[in-house]
């Protein structure tokens, strides 16, 4: 395998710093109390576009299933995905997405079906990566498929909240808690292989309404499940941001640009399909449009120079 690297052995640290009781408590995930990795060059990533090489690692939110065109049909991947749409208004002078539908921290050293390593398109010119991953960790289908099941059966409770909570801990938490130390292994690794890189985390869009309100049977999500969603949802974004920091790498916040315009609004005003999409893209994934409002929001960081978080 290119670079001899595996996930287990980049950079590893002894005791992950978490604090598994604040991860049970509500949003603070984990505390961070030991001495952060060192920070890296900023290199020719952080300004202008002309000169850069960049590369786009990712699960589906990143390649853009079902969005025309698609031009990597074994990964779903589309040529107008915010990582085409951010090479595009930067004018980079390379560009490699190798983002991957399905896609977990585990892919970013081994192959896809015939898509490679994804790690293993990072090399010591790279100086722009854009990381979006996590959500196959944690488990994102799955868990869509469980609450719209158990949703169908008992729309007016929170049968998903329940299943998930059914051992007294909530193993949504925990779940997002162990992919914490997956997604640090893959930041030191890019790290490693493009020590001058810019290196941006970016976070998931808005799935479902901020406010907790729900919109069965289109979403067919039990009433009370829809703000435990939500909230699962922003502890993955909460974790990537704090992991980010903790690799001296930018996050971009895509939920907030895009709260308003989730699966529960009416076809002209969302950016994330439903699970029965009425425009081009997967279930509960975003569109043309909420790839391009998550490459506004990337193109807006890069805009503003290096060492924005």
């Amino acid at each position: 395998m290119a670079h001899g690297t595996h996930p287990g052995g980049v950079g590893r640290r002894r005791g992950w710093p978490v604090t598994v009781g604040a991860a049970l408590g509500g949003c603070a995930l984990f505390a961070v109390s030991a001495t952060p990795a060192a920070a890296h060059g900023t290199g020719p990533g952080g300004g202008g576009g002309r000169g850069t090489d960049y590369v786009a690692l990712g699960d589906s939110y990143t390649s853009g299933p079902g969005i025309p065109r698609q031009v990597d049909a074994g990964c779903a991947r589309s040529d107008h995905n915010y990582p085409s749409l951010v090479a595009a208004a930067r004018g980079v002078s390379t560009f490699k997405d190798v983002s991957c539908a399905g896609a977990t921290t585990e892919e970013m050293w081994k192959p896809q079906g015939t898509n490679d390593a994804q790690l293993n398109a990072v090399g010591r010119d790279t100086d722009l990566v854009t990381v979006q991953i996590g959500g196959n960790d944690v488990g994102f289908g799955s868990i869509i498929a469980t609450c719209a099941r158990l949703g169908s059966q008992q729309p007016a409770g929170d049968p998903c909240r329940q299943y998930y909570a059914s051992s007294g801990v909530d193993r949504l938490a925990l779940d997002v808690l162990r992919t914490a130390p997956k997604v640090d292994r893959v930041l030191r690794a890019v790290h490693a292989r493009a020590p001058h890189a810019r290196v941006v985390v970016v976070g998931y869009p808005d799935l479902l309404p901020d406010d907790g309100s729900g919109c069965f049977p289109s979403v067919p999500f039990a009433s009370g499940d829809f703000p435990y969603l939500r909230d699962t949802e922003k502890r993955l974004n909460l974790m990537l941001r704090l992991v980010a920091a903790w690799n001296h790498a930018e996050y971009v916040d895509t939920y907030r640009p895009t709260r308003g315009h989730d699966m529960c609004k009416a076809p002209a005003d969302r950016w994330i399909e439903p699970l029965q999409p009425a425009s081009p893209a997967a279930p509960a994934h975003p569109n043309a449009k909420g790839e391009q409002a998550m490459a506004d929001t990337v193109l807006g960081l890069l805009a503003r120079g290096h060492g924005h978080r």
